[in-house]
């Protein structure tokens, strides 16, 4: 998955350095970040995680082939989520707001 994926699903006011902004802030242990490359088939994560090659080999240990420019086929390994409706997608925002909002409260 690009992060231009993430920012389309998650709609308007969104942009992939928003979405690479959040990916650097996430919870490693709960968030598949390194499955998050740019839309060049390449990691994006040189200069902010160490080492610095960690995204590229976590991807190839799940089987994504690099070329020696270190990018991948994206025609191959991107992800293509499923269609879903505009409800069903506003409905899993809504629910993600919700669970972010709780766990500030709970803070």
């Amino acid at each position: 998955m690009t992060y231009g994926q993430i920012a389309y699903m998650l709609g308007e006011g969104y942009t992939p350095r928003t979405v690479g902004f959040v990916m650097h802030g996430a919870d490693e242990s709960n968030t598949p970040w390194h499955r998050v490359i740019n839309s060049q088939g390449k990691c994006s994560t040189g200069r902010v995680v160490l080492p610095s090659d960690k995204q590229q080999r976590m991807l190839e240990n799940e089987g994504v082939k690099f070329d020696k420019s270190g990018r991948c086929d994206l025609e191959t390994f991107l992800w293509k989520p499923r269609k879903t409706s505009k409800a069903a997608a506003m409905k899993a925002r809504a629910t993600l707001y919700r669970s972010k909002q709780a766990a500030k409260e709970k803070r």
